[in-house]
């Protein structure tokens, strides 16, 4: 009867789970440096007062939300502008739903 052998370990070829999920925002951060402001404690305070402000309502569908579930949305797309970004003036309160879809397509067709 012949013998078995032992395969040598191969480790060093596995992923790990959520490692490549991890290094994707990392380097989309390098290559858009201004993915980076919504990082910003700046950013945080400005986004926590558009939701207040609007009573934690989407302005689209009037859905009443906690926080997470909202997202302080630019009106006009910044496209890497600090002044637009940062701008009060022109952010809104969406529900992730409203951002995400409608409002998603509206932009890739060139409205505001």
């Amino acid at each position: 009867m012949a013998r078995l052998r032992q395969l040598a370990p191969r480790g060093h070829q596995l992923v790990l789970r959520g490692g490549a999920r991890e290094a994707a925002p990392r380097m989309r951060d390098r290559v858009d440096r201004w993915r980076g402001w919504y990082k910003t404690a700046e950013w945080r305070q400005l986004r926590w007062s558009v939701l207040v402000d609007a009573l934690f309502t989407c302005r689209r569908c009037g859905h009443i939300g906690t926080g997470p579930d909202l997202v302080a949305d630019h009106i006009t797309p910044h496209r890497g502008d600090r002044d637009l970004f940062y701008d009060r003036a022109n952010l809104q309160c969406l529900c992730k739903p409203c951002h995400d879809g409608a409002k998603q397509r509206e932009e890739r067709r060139g409205q505001p």
